[in-house]
């Protein structure tokens, strides 16, 4: 029974989250077929960038549906709606913010990265067009989390594939049929994130009969739980900032270093983020279930299914392990045909294999830690696990191993992550 609950929750997940990496790929791998190494530069610092100003405010999501799964275990239909509305101000606010400071945070991020002359201006005209897909991005966000915390994954991942189909279906067409280059992949993403925004609003319409007479707007906007929201959603937005920071520098040493190592570490992350996705449907389902069995004072669930998502995140892990290790080399083939990137790629293939067995506790966590409204904990182990495990490792490192230095410092950063939250679990998750 509990298996089924958590397979209901987590399979829609697994194909809402398995898109956006099956997207990023098809990309780049657009990119990589167009006989020069600066498109698939521009998409991936272009991309760098986005992660960072979008995924800063991942908080939406992730707090909608921490919050809101709370409120279903207490059934408060009304707090729950509530929750959405805050959202949705948040995200309208935070999106039209982020088109008006559009030019300072562009000279901001080029002065920032140094990547060929070439690639940077590739990657600054698709960031001048992608900054306008902003708000309807961030509403998605949290459409998203308010479905999840109301324990619907079939919504989610309803839009999520008509979102990303329609975006491969632009990009396509775009590069292919009008030759844009990596300006169709912005433009792609535009259109498809409005597209998208449309129909989030028509599934939320099925909400509203049983929402509207419970919805109280002044009690929803009051500054008092605007305060809460922004509370656990401040430390949310640190420990965000921590992890897109981590990638960022990540994406940035590998530019410092030659194009040819910014394609190959942008290539062999697919792999990473087409793991990370797929685990992470668990993590998603673990903060409904968290934070419905926190809301209705269940502990003895509550430690049921904390258990039960792991034996599943051990057995993705170690399946995903196999299949990198068997198939890596035909992955980075769909992926570029360019034979000296393939080549370059070689040495490092190593590190992927290794990614699933050490990452999949800190995605199994961090769902843990959203529906226990853990924010704090989950704040203060990025932070540490940042200043003082990953940035000291890269800089031992990287000078005596050269990009396997980087790679090592990013696997002690993710692990990290598993064991610091493992370690806080009783007194954050557990205590209540």
């Amino acid at each position: 029974m509990l298996n089924r609950r958590i397979l209901r929750l987590s399979i829609p997940n697994i194909v809402t989250n398995i898109t956006i990496p099956l997207l990023a790929m098809v990309d780049l791998g657009l990119m990589g077929h167009m006989g020069s190494e600066k498109y698939v530069g521009a998409v991936a610092l272009g991309g760098m960038i986005f992660s960072f100003l979008f995924w800063a405010f991942g908080f939406l999501r992730m707090g909608t549906s921490g919050f809101t799964a709370q409120a279903y275990g207490q059934r408060n239909l009304g707090e729950a709606g509530n929750i959405l509305v805050r959202g949705v101000a948040t995200a309208i606010g935070g999106g039209l913010l982020l088109i008006l400071l559009q030019w300072p945070l562009s000279w901001a991020a080029f002065n920032l990265v140094n990547g060929s002359a070439s690639v940077e201006s590739l990657a600054q005209q698709y960031f001048n067009i992608r900054i306008y897909a902003a708000p309807a991005t961030l509403f998605i966000y949290v459409i998203i989390g308010w479905f999840i915390g109301m324990q619907n994954a079939r919504l989610p991942m309803i839009l999520a594939i008509s979102v990303n189909l329609l975006n491969v279906l632009l990009s396509l067409l775009f590069i292919r049929g009008f030759g844009m280059g990596s300006n169709g992949v912005a433009w792609a993403n535009v259109i498809s994130q409005y597209g998208g925004l449309i129909l989030g609003l028509y599934l939320l319409s099925f909400y509203w009969p049983k929402l509207r007479a419970k919805v109280d707007l002044k009690t929803a906007l009051n500054r008092k739980a605007f305060l809460q929201f922004f509370h656990v959603n401040k430390d949310i937005f640190i420990r965000t900032l921590c992890l897109i920071f981590t990638l960022s520098f990540f994406t940035t040493q590998s530019a410092n270093t030659s194009d040819t190592i910014l394609a190959v570490n942008t290539l062999l992350f697919q792999f990473f983020y087409f793991f990370s996705y797929f685990v992470d449907g668990f993590g998603y389902a673990a903060e409904a279930l968290a934070g419905r069995y926190i809301g209705s004072g269940d502990s003895v669930m509550l430690k049921r299914v904390v258990r039960r998502l792991f034996l599943w995140g051990a057995a993705i892990a170690f399946a995903f392990t196999f299949i990198f290790l068997a198939g890596g080399g035909l992955i980075l083939r769909m992926l570029t045909n360019e034979s000296g990137i393939i080549a370059e790629a070689q040495p490092y293939m190593f590190w992927v294999v290794l990614v699933p067995v050490i990452t999949f506790a800190a995605f199994i966590w961090d769902g843990i830690y959203v529906g226990a409204t853990a924010s704090k904990a989950m704040r203060n182990s990025m932070v540490v696990i940042t200043l003082f495990i990953f940035l000291p490792a890269y800089y031992l490192l990287s000078p005596l191993m050269g990009n396997n230095g980087l790679w090592l410092a990013m696997m002690l950063f993710m692990g990290a992550r598993g064991i610091f939250l493992s370690l806080m679990a009783k007194r954050n998750v557990f205590a209540f």
